[in-house]
């Protein structure tokens, strides 16, 4: 035995190739299927070039930003406070793509196109699969216009720079930027999602103007050029728009106390905040604050979906394509029986999900001139959010252990998707919350209720399964008195239900009554992976699998 034969243990085989670059539009059928759908098919050409970008550069920018994360610099060398944070190039690379392709301001910058929200929708989730860290400042932009155009006494270039702009990381007044990024301050200490016990003050000053002094102990992307806050005044709890740098190229008096050492989303900062006198501009009429944010928060809640969704197609394709290259037993996994009962699965979940994101997409878009849609959005949203969200870190994990070992290794992507998995289903309002939401929405808007049946009643007739559970879910309003403490169940039912009645009015017979039997028809059990024996798993695998690769 020679020396160098003695030290060669083994070749690697049996072990898939790291995956090659792919263009997240033209390769996914699923989410192609889902624009179409609802009315963006005709954005095409965007989303294909976008999801070129994300498939061939994002997503190694994605894996550096989170790799070395944020470091929060307080001081300069001289000790002067510059309260700032220093991210790695990748992050402004991610920011840069993202903003050239409109993810942030796509639905503004198109008001009367067709189906506008839903082509941002598909944007945000691509660029949510490379990274999902950047996607924090992308969304609280993007909603914060809902919030801005209530505010006519701002002046116009906050909007229309937010809008028509490009990334620009420069610390200077936002009037001379390229291009800016809002953040969200809503959130004490005391009070968490209960704003309305928020102890941050606002005092009017001769200009007009307020000196804000107070906390905040979850202010999302803190080098954002501004934040919407909550604040009270002597007439109640208000909005304001806190910049932080000010016109005369001041730092505000915004401190920094520290960054959250946070379980997932490394790439972007997040941060906790002192108010100490720092000047802000009332947004809209005292004491309105919840009322101005309502729409923001609607919006940043679709956007929990599509990120909880973007994670678990992710997910699906790092399990597919690992299934696909690996053999045990005699067989590639992906032929398996029982992984393939796994993988279906895996697959349905992902397309009702999108499903439903894209459905509300669609409602956000018509809301304006619609009442069924305007109706549909207030209450699908909430449903939405807490469904998709909850759903996501069971289904992730169940994806990480199709690769077995390797996806428990930070070498690979699967780590990071199950850390973020489960942000969604806490920010904007946990399960609890949405479930609340729900109730008050079906009480004091009782045409919500009828918009909800009359959609889901487009689906009747369809699939025996269906109407059952359809009938099922009208007997759970039967008992008002007891409807709060057993709303996730009937939140569940009403989100599975949508997302039945979606599938089944698409153009895929196979996923819509497999759907149907398992998820609606108790066929089932509480994991992935339980699917009736009958079911045409590789039919719906294959709607999955990446195309045209």
């Amino acid at each position: 035995m020679t020396p160098a034969f003695s030290f060669t243990t083994h070749e690697v085989e049996n072990q898939p190739e790291i995956m090659s670059p792919y263009n997240l539009w033209t390769c996914d059928s699923l989410l192609q299927t889902a624009v179409k759908l609802n009315g963006g098919q005709h954005a095409g050409q965007t989303l294909e070039n976008y999801g070129h970008v994300v498939g061939h550069q994002l997503m190694d920018a994605g894996e550096q930003a989170n790799r070395y994360k944020p470091i929060f610099q307080p001081f300069d060398r001289y000790g002067r406070r510059t309260d700032t944070v220093e991210f790695h190039p990748a992050y402004h690379e991610l920011m840069t793509a993202a903003m050239q392709a409109q993810v942030h301001a796509y639905s503004w910058r198109n008001p009367s196109q067709k189906g506008a929200h839903v082509v941002r929708a598909a944007l945000m989730f691509m660029h949510y699969q490379a990274d999902a860290g950047t996607s924090c400042p992308l969304t609280m932009t993007h909603a914060a216009v809902a919030v801005l155009n209530q505010s006519p006494n701002l002046p116009a270039f906050w909007t229309q720079k937010l809008i028509n702009g490009e990334y620009d990381p420069r610390a200077l007044p936002a009037e001379k930027k390229h291009g800016i990024t809002l953040g969200m301050g809503m959130t004490e200490k005391q009070g968490g999602s209960d704003v309305r016990r928020n102890t941050t003050q606002a005092i009017k000053q001769p200009d007009g103007n307020y000196h804000v002094i107070g906390h905040k102990f979850f202010f999302s992307a803190p080098l954002c050029d501004a934040h919407l806050i909550l604040a009270q005044t002597e007439n109640g709890l208000s909005c304001f728009l806190l910049p932080r740098i000010l016109p005369d190229g001041q730092l505000n008096q915004v401190r920094i106390q520290r960054l959250k050492d946070k379980l997932g989303d490394w790439s972007n900062a997040s941060s906790e905040v002192e108010f100490q006198g720092a000047t802000a501009y009332l947004v809209g009429e005292e004491g309105q604050g919840v009322k101005m944010i309502i729409d923001m928060v609607s919006l940043t809640r679709l956007d929990c979906m599509i990120g909880s969704t973007a994670l678990m197609r992710q997910a699906l394709v790092q399990a597919l394509n690992h299934t696909q290259n690996r053999e045990a037993f005699g067989a590639k996994l992906i032929d398996q029986p029982l992984m393939k009962n796994v993988l279906a699965d895996l697959t349905l979940e992902v397309a009702a999900s999108l499903a439903l994101t894209m459905r509300v997409a669609k409602a956000v878009d018509l809301a304006s001139s619609n009442k069924h849609e305007a109706g549909f959005s207030r209450i699908a949203t909430a449903i939405g959010k807490y469904w998709i969200c909850k759903r996501t870190p069971a289904f992730v994990n169940e994806a990480q252990e199709c690769l077995g070992g390797i996806g428990y290794v930070e070498e690979n992507v699967m780590p990071r998707l199950y850390r973020q998995a489960p942000l969604n289903s806490i920010w904007e309002g946990s399960a609890n919350v949405q479930c609340l939401d729900v109730l008050r929405a079906l009480r004091k808007e009782p045409e919500v209720k009828t918009t909800l049946f009359d959609e889901l009643s487009t689906a009747a007739g369809k699939n025996s399964y269906y109407d059952q559970h359809l009938v099922a879910l009208k007997q759970a309003f039967n008992e008002p008195e007891t409807l709060e403490v057993r709303s996730r169940l009937a939140v569940e039912k009403m989100a599975l239900g949508l997302q039945g009645a979606l599938l089944l009015n698409g153009d895929d017979k196979d996923l819509a009554d497999t759907f149907c039997q398992a998820r609606l028809g108790g066929n089932q059990g509480l994991i992935f992976g339980t699917l009736p024996a009958n079911s045409p798993l590789d039919a719906i695998i294959n709607n999955g699998l990446l195309k045209n690769i």
